[in-house]
């Protein structure tokens, strides 16, 4: 594993380097971070498609970007490759006491509970180190569950359930007041989330599939409407509906 990192490394040093490519020597944390939050995403997809040769070139690219980020951070003397790994390598030890330590656990959710407890000592805080730029979704998920670990729970579905049909009403209330929409839909979209974690749904792969079979019933309207010459955008609304209840019966 050593040498194909150095010959990365060494590969980074050339493109940084005089002589080198002019793109890669303008490159910083601000500007390659769009890139590796991109290639997480390629990453996720060639494994929702099942596609491991793809995974393997994904997982690449993205392991090339870390090295990048790192190879910068070298360059200004902040940390170097040796440093992070050995930083991450005692994080996870330390993370991990009944493997490299004397904790004894019965299971994966105690295994979990400790975590976020070791975690909260050297945060400061149970909810710190929950990244806000992460999908609003999955965000949510995290916090909730997080809350969860230390009781801060439904005791049952069924009252999360109670509460989305209680954020609802509020949500009509504020839309015919004309104020606090946003407010609203957020407490709405916070209480789904909770009630998906509670039954074992991923939020944010369950909205995925959502916007999948919406691409793909409209897609069939637009192939039904092309198969006979017309154009979307001179159709009725009752025509697309009809199609899309065709797509959906399919």
């Amino acid at each position: 594993m050593g040498k194909p990192v150095e010959e990365l490394m060494r590969i980074l040093d050339r493109l940084r380097g005089e002589g080198g490519c002019p793109w890669d020597r303008k490159q910083s944390f601000e500007s390659l971070k769009p890139f590796i939050i991109e290639e997480a995403y390629e990453v996720a997809e060639a494994i929702d498609k099942r596609n491991w040769h793809e995974l393997k070139e994904e997982l690449g690219d993205l392991m090339f970007l870390i090295l990048f980020f790192t190879h910068i951070a070298q360059e200004k003397g902040i940390f170097d490759l040796e440093e992070m790994a050995k930083g991450t390598a005692q994080k996870i030890m330390r993370r991990h006491p009944h493997v490299f330590g004397d904790l004894k656990v019965k299971d994966s959710q105690e295994v979990e509970s400790n975590w976020n407890k070791i975690k909260e000592k050297e945060k400061g805080s149970l909810l710190s180190g929950i990244p806000r730029g992460l999908p609003a979704l999955l965000r949510a998920q995290k916090i909730t569950r997080r809350a969860q670990s230390v009781g801060f729970d439904w005791e049952e579905a069924k009252g999360a359930l109670e509460k989305i049909e209680e954020e609802l009403r509020e949500l009509k209330e504020a839309f015919e007041k004309g104020e606090n929409l946003e407010h609203e839909i957020g407490d709405l979209l916070l209480s789904t989330v909770n009630f998906c974690r509670l039954v074992g749904i991923q939020a944010e792969e369950a909205l995925h599939k959502a916007c999948d079979r919406f691409v793909e019933r409209f897609s069939y309207i637009e192939k039904k409407l092309k198969q006979q010459g017309k154009d979307l955008r001179e159709v009725s609304l009752n025509e697309m509906d009809r199609l899309w209840n065709e797509a959906k019966g399919k």
